[in-house]
């Protein structure tokens, strides 16, 4: 079972992007000491965060830390090219003897399509065939490919290789069924985005994942989820110093997609029932535990930060989940 931590570099009050950046980086150290798995950075191009590129930050995070697995989640791969995504990612596993791991996705923000020249009319084709050809790199022999998002490659050999033989590599998926079933496709282990609603509205997702893979003669590994949340000494503390937070950045990106105003029921409906992991280190523990069974899954991301939480909030949540959450929901399901 892996239980890891998700920062999408949410800029906390007063903080400078850079400073913020810095924050992120003694958080996963944190982490890495308190033996928690996994560490995710999030791509965005926005200005309440501060990572837009999460490799640059790993990189920094590899010479700091010993066991924790560096990964991102997601790197936007739709409007960023195949082979510098793996060139990169396969140096933060040379930095960090392994431990490197790259989630791909097409991204819930669309900011850096334009940024980087990239009409959203392609948004399809663009992570399809993009995902097509990082797929063929991951093998680390020479590739031979042609479509129609980027120029073709003949017999080209790309560098560094990894020690492995092989970069650790997720598809993250938000609900998509087609996108389920191009990951068991291309035999890559799925990480499902839970935001909302009951996880176990999300267990069909992982029969077909399972399904396809085996109609479709590929490897069907672990899933993988990541939900938001976060961890304070009590449920009552842990809820008063989220929801502020929370509301603002639904809020916000709410008026954007035609959301309207989150209420403060429907908030402690979702940490209730939902997918908001939000209380004490117990409740916390229990609701992973309950979701990672009802879903029969190999790992747990805790996105823990949200907005501009202040640094003392989002570094207790860290120390919460490392000593306490983490050994709890282990034996939880290893009672079972």
């Amino acid at each position: 079972m892996i239980l890891g931590l998700d920062n999408f570099g949410d800029v906390p009050a007063g903080l400078t992007h850079a400073a913020a950046i810095r924050q992120v980086a003694d958080e996963a150290v944190m982490a890495d000491e308190l033996g928690v798995d996994a560490i995710a950075l999030g791509e965005h191009h926005r200005p309440e965060y501060s990572i837009s590129t999460p490799e640059t930050v790993l990189a920094g995070i590899a010479g700091r830390t010993k066991r924790i697995k560096l990964g991102s989640g997601v790197t936007v791969l739709s409007s960023d090219d195949p082979v510098r995504v793996f060139q990169r990612f396969a140096t933060v596993d040379a930095l960090s003897n392994g431990r490197a791991e790259v989630i791909l996705g097409r991204g819930s923000f669309t900011e850096s399509f334009p940024l980087f020249g990239y009409d959203l009319s392609d948004y399809d084709v663009l992570f399809e065939e993009k995902l097509d050809l990082f797929v063929k790199l991951l093998d680390e022999q020479p590739v031979t490919w042609s479509g129609t998002t980027r120029a073709p490659l003949v017999d080209a050999d790309v560098f560094p290789k990894t020690e492995s033989g092989r970069l650790a590599t997720w598809v993250g998926v938000g609900g998509s069924p087609q996108s389920v079933v191009r990951t068991a496709k291309h035999g890559l282990p799925l990480m499902l985005a839970i935001i909302g609603g009951q996880p176990e509205r999300f267990a069909p997702y992982v029969d077909l994942y399972r399904r396809a893979a085996e109609q479709l003669g590929t490897v069907a590994h672990p899933v993988g989820m990541h939900s938001p949340g976060f961890v304070a000494d009590t449920d009552e503390l842990a809820k008063e110093k989220f929801y502020p937070y929370y509301k603002e950045q639904r809020d916000r990106i709410g008026a954007l997609r035609g959301w309207p105003p989150l209420r403060r029921p429907e908030f402690d409906a979702e940490v209730e029932g939902g997918s908001l992991y939000v209380g004490s280190p117990d409740t916390v523990a229990r609701k992973i535990a309950h979701a990672v069974k009802a879903l029969d899954v190999g790992r747990f991301d805790l996105i823990y930060t949200v907005g501009a939480q202040p640094v003392s909030d989002r570094s207790r949540a860290v120390e919460l989940f490392g000593s306490k959450v983490a050994p709890m929901v282990r034996d939880m399901i290893s009672e079972n």
